[in-house]
């Protein structure tokens, strides 16, 4: 069993690139979400990077996980940004983070062996499945299909590809450090291979790279930080989302602790990484940011580095806080073409989803029984393919549905896993 490499077992060089490359992999899905809702990118880079650091402090310095902002808001967020304005929409996500802290008083009332008897292997092993190939169509057709990506398809699709078999020969037969990071190089290789296609066969209205980033860019920025508001009904529109997102991070950390082969339900607590996510996310209200959640992405990088030490998470972190008030290293990495992200996201939730597959294996999962393939089932059919509309800004799908559904079919159907 592979163990979880603690603090200053790497040394700080190598833990320098590790935690650049996982910086790589959160910046992409952090900066889309003020992008989206109107609210400032830099702001949004500095709360994940002190939201990520309070979370390490709370939970021991033990859970290798980056937080970055939640797409799960993003639909309320952008509504009360144009209806009433971002001082509202960010009082309200820091309600939505207080919740979290009700949430983890009830957990700890309640016990981690009671919330883990809820999650056994045939409940877990779907959701991570789900978790990787919900996320992964998304990022797919965002940053490859559509035409926001830039470029002509094919030259999306090359570029893309080029990074994944990167990745794959980095990762398979490549040795020592270079087999540590080949998400690093798989971007690298990519951007190079992006920058050659361009200047062969440019398309002058849709460029494959966003080198417009670079236009006044200046050296050094202060990000737009500004207090938050209140009111009632911002409140009832983004604070209800919590329920959907508590449910987001008991799969998020239980796929975490499925690639590190740890329960961290049980140390440092999933009380502790309830209130992490919480005040992670209160800060980034106070400051102006979108919420912050758990990172899939990092977790994929952790899957195909097995690196698991918490510090290069952290080093990541302090790169974000310095990326929000650095233009020029903002521009090079706003200017990293979507199809490179593209091709990334595949390799990262495949890795995801098969981690899913690892879970149920390793703990001999018996479909033979017909309760258990009805388990597996649900929790995929309700995952890829159903949402429920609670209202125009909230809906309920993603990991917390299928996280539900697995829960309570477990529960009712007669036998054990």
């Amino acid at each position: 069993m592979e163990k979880t490499k603690e603090k200053g077992s790497d040394n700080w060089g190598k833990l320098a690139v590790l935690g650049f490359q996982h910086l790589l992999a959160m910046f992409g899905a952090t900066v889309l979400v003020p992008i989206l809702t109107g609210l400032d990118i830099s702001v949004a880079l500095f709360a994940a990077g002190v939201g990520t650091l309070l979370f390490h402090f709370i939970t021991k310095r033990k859970v290798p996980v980056f937080l970055g902002s939640s797409f799960a808001f993003l639909t309320a967020i952008a509504v009360i940004v144009q209806t009433q304005g971002k001082a509202y929409a960010t009082g309200a996500i820091i309600v939505a983070g207080a919740c979290y802290l009700v949430f983890a008083l009830l957990v700890r009332l309640i016990g981690p062996d009671r919330v883990k008897k809820l999650f056994p292997p045939v409940v877990t092993g779907p959701v991570i499945i789900v978790i990787g190939l919900t996320l992964a169509p998304t990022m797919i057709s965002n940053n490859i299909v559509s035409d926001v990506a830039g470029g002509l398809l094919w030259q999306r699709w090359v570029v893309a590809a080029v990074v994944i078999v990167t990745i794959v020969v980095f990762s398979i037969f490549m040795k020592g450090f270079f087999k540590l990071v080949p998400i690093l190089f798989g971007i690298a290789v990519g951007y190079v291979t992006a920058v050659i296609i361009n200047a062969a066969a440019p398309v002058a209205d849709s460029p494959l790279i966003a080198f417009s980033a670079f236009d006044n860019m200046s050296i050094l920025r202060v990000p737009a930080f500004h207090l938050p508001k209140f009111s009632g009904s911002a409140i009832a529109m983004i604070a209800p989302i919590s329920i959907a997102t508590f449910m987001e991070h008991l799969g998020d950390i239980t796929t975490n602790g499925a690639v590190v082969k740890k329960n961290f339900f049980e140390d440092p607590g999933l009380h502790r990484t309830l209130v992490g996510d919480g005040i992670a996310t209160m800060l980034a209200g106070f400051v102006g940011g979108p919420a912050n959640t758990t990172y899939g992405e990092n977790t994929g990088v952790l899957a195909i580095t097995r690196n698991y030490n918490p510090a290069s998470i952290r080093i990541a972190a302090v790169y974000a806080m310095l990326l929000s008030f650095v233009g020029v290293f903002g521009a090079f990495l706003q200017s990293i073409p979507a199809s490179v992200i593209g091709g990334t996201s595949m390799v990262l939730f495949g890795m995801i989803a098969a981690i899913g597959v690892r879970t149920m294996t390793e703990a001999k999962v018996d479909f033979s029984k017909s309760r258990n393939l009805l388990v597996l089932s649900l929790v995929l059919v309700v995952g890829l393919g159903v949402e429920i509309a609670v209202s125009e800004a909230f809906t309920i799908s993603g990991i917390a549905l299928p996280a539900l559904v697995g829960i309570v079919v477990n529960q009712l159907l007669p036998g054990k896993d």
